[in-house]
């Protein structure tokens, strides 16, 4: 079904005040190249927390967090389902010192790539072969060890719903390397904020956070169990979804805290 005339009027509303604050936030951000990491790091958790609030009033499209019970409590791997930019604003919000692993050239972009080198990130050469690989794993490493909670999308990439790609090798080598807990989780994002789609469907977007994996598992394994846990929840919860085209309806929900029930509405 294409979206209603309200929905691509709200989406436009929705993108002129994401990339206009998003803008602005990163040009006064530069300012706190001085201070310590952890100055910008709250400062990045408050720009997450507030495109999550615009997303909930402006496109009506709120967020449901399953399985917080899951998160261990220190340095761990996130193994996240990717079918959405949402994905890479949502675990700021959710996490206490969330590092994401991005493409390096993404670090190139101005005012943004400086303040991502600042905060920490984890940059990535797709194309740098088992070099680059030693070189994510290193840095993830480094960060795991300073308490850090890594957030990596093994496909790679985003998939629209329903689309399936091979898993990337990289979160089983940082994940034998550093001995932290790998946690998976799915999403159902992509039926709301679809993959460069202009229309911001509303309605209530899932983050399941399943069961760390059993540690010491083989690469192979453990790489087979990730995908088959990711695949399996997030395919329950895009058939428990349906369509959200057909007559989903905005949900009115608060700001939750990083620590909380298994189940809860957290924007």
């Amino acid at each position: 079904m294409k979206p209603s005339g309200l929905t691509l009027l709200r989406s436009a509303l929705f993108n002129l005040l994401f990339f206009g604050l998003t803008g602005l936030c990163c040009l006064v951000g530069l300012l706190l190249l001085p201070f310590p990491r952890r100055v910008l790091r709250r400062y990045v958790q408050h720009w997450a927390r507030l495109m999550l609030w615009l997303l909930r009033v402006v496109c009506g499209i709120g967020l449901r967090v399953t399985g917080r019970e899951n998160l261990p409590a220190g340095p761990a791997v996130i193994a996240a389902k990717h079918q959405s930019a949402y994905d890479t604003i949502v675990w700021f919000a959710l996490l206490p010192e969330p590092v994401y692993v991005l493409k390096r050239e993404l670090l190139r972009i101005p005012a943004w790539g400086w303040l991502a080198r600042h905060y920490g990130a984890v940059a990535v050469d797709r194309r740098g072969g088992a070099a680059a690989l030693k070189g994510m794993v290193r840095q993830a490493g480094q960060a795991l060890a300073a308490g850090d909670q890594i957030v990596i999308f093994p496909e790679g990439t985003r998939t629209a719903p329903g689309t399936r790609v091979p898993y990337q090798p990289g979160v089983v080598a940082l994940a034998a390397a550093s001995g932290a807990p790998v946690v998976p989780a799915a999403t159902d994002s992509g039926l709301y904020w679809g993959r460069r789609a202009f229309a911001k469907q509303p309605g209530l977007i899932t983050v399941a956070i399943l069961p760390p994996l059993p540690p010491g598992l083989p690469r192979a394994q453990l790489l087979q169990q990730l995908e088959t846990a990711i695949e399996t929840e997030t395919d329950r919860l895009v058939a428990a979804a349906g369509d959200p085209c057909a007559g989903a309806t905005p949900v009115d929900n608060s700001v939750g805290q990083v620590a909380g029930h298994s189940s809860e509405r957290v924007q």
